[in-house]
């Protein structure tokens, strides 16, 4: 069996990397010691005729990634260039050399930047985005359906919600910089519910999608399968970081009214928001549960960030 994976220096595809077998091939800007490298920047007309000789399957990880206050003259050009055009010049290429599947990793954007609590999204949606980044990753899962229909090839696509785990990156791991400074949070008193996926599930289900028959031209959402609050996470990392929770009851309202003024309206609805996934398609047609639980999880991710520093 024989792979080629790209992103692979990324906090997705740098486990991924791991987990799989000797027999891969990577494709991108940074070679590793002692694998096989071939270079690409994924612009839409690049040729992957060497790397892709004697592939089964194509591991796409690698993208141009969603980032708060883009400062690109025209952020959906940008976005398309890697996004949806490399995507598909890659996924041709794919095509015309044999391989047999093509594995996606799209984003949760695609079904939106939020839901009402109680009423998840679904890998069957019926709705397009106006977000450059998910707009970008909704044209490529298009284009990537209708390049299978057209040449045989399989193609199956993972929408990942917020990926957390040892080295995540970002606001998540600020989260855990405050939690363990001991710095009071206005935060509860939140009600939400969102749906994460740890590092190691995520990996888990992309392992499965290789080779399950049933996950051929398949679209699955993923997540831990326990929808928690903002305040239940914090307080979950305070826990694993042994950290004092100072968590103050301020109403959501009140922090949304602030978070306005302040211009971080984006800010808030992700820390107030509620954003959920159905993932009873993917437990029932790939048979798969989540290995590890959401305290399992967070707990490793607290003392990996603990270890660090």
């Amino acid at each position: 069996m024989s792979f080629l994976l790209t992103g692979y220096t990324g906090f997705l595809g740098s486990q991924l990397r791991k987990a799989l077998s000797k027999d891969i091939v990577l494709l991108g800007r940074s070679p590793i010691k002692g694998a096989k490298h071939y270079p690409a920047s994924f612009a839409d007309r690049e040729d992957y005729t060497a790397a892709l000789k004697e592939v089964e399957y194509v591991i796409h990880c690698a993208a141009r990634v969603h980032v708060m206050d883009d400062a690109a003259a025209d952020p959906l050009s940008e976005f398309r260039a890697v996004n949806t055009k490399g995507t598909l010049n890659l996924a041709e290429q794919a095509a015309k050399a044999g391989v047999k599947r093509f594995i996606f990793i799209s984003s949760i954007k695609v079904n939106g930047e939020q839901t009402f609590a109680g009423v998840p999204f679904k890998p069957d949606d019926n709705y397009v985005p106006d977000d450059p980044y998910g707009l970008s990753k909704y044209e490529a899962e298009v284009g990537l359906r209708a390049l299978s229909q057209n040449t045989g090839m399989e193609v199956v696509i993972i929408r990942p919600p917020l990926v957390y785990g040892p080295g995540v990156k970002g606001n998540f791991v600020s989260m855990m910089r405050w939690l363990k400074k001991g710095v009071p949070l206005p935060l509860g008193a939140i009600n939400n519910q969102r749906s994460l996926v740890s590092l190691d599930n995520l990996v888990d289900l992309i392992l499965v999608c290789i080779e399950h028959p049933k996950a051929a031209n398949e679209t699955f959402l993923v997540s831990d399968d326990e929808d928690i609050s903002t305040t239940q996470l914090l307080s979950k990392l305070a826990r694993g970081l042994a950290a004092p929770n100072r968590l103050l009851p301020v109403p959501a309202f009140i922090i949304n009214a602030c978070a306005n003024l302040l211009g971080k309206k984006d800010i808030a609805q992700r820390l107030l928001g509620s954003l959920q996934v159905d993932i009873s398609k993917t437990t029932s047609l790939l048979e798969w549960v989540p290995p590890y639980t959401v305290d399992e999880s967070l707990n490793k991710t607290a003392q990996s960030f603990l270890k660090s520093k």
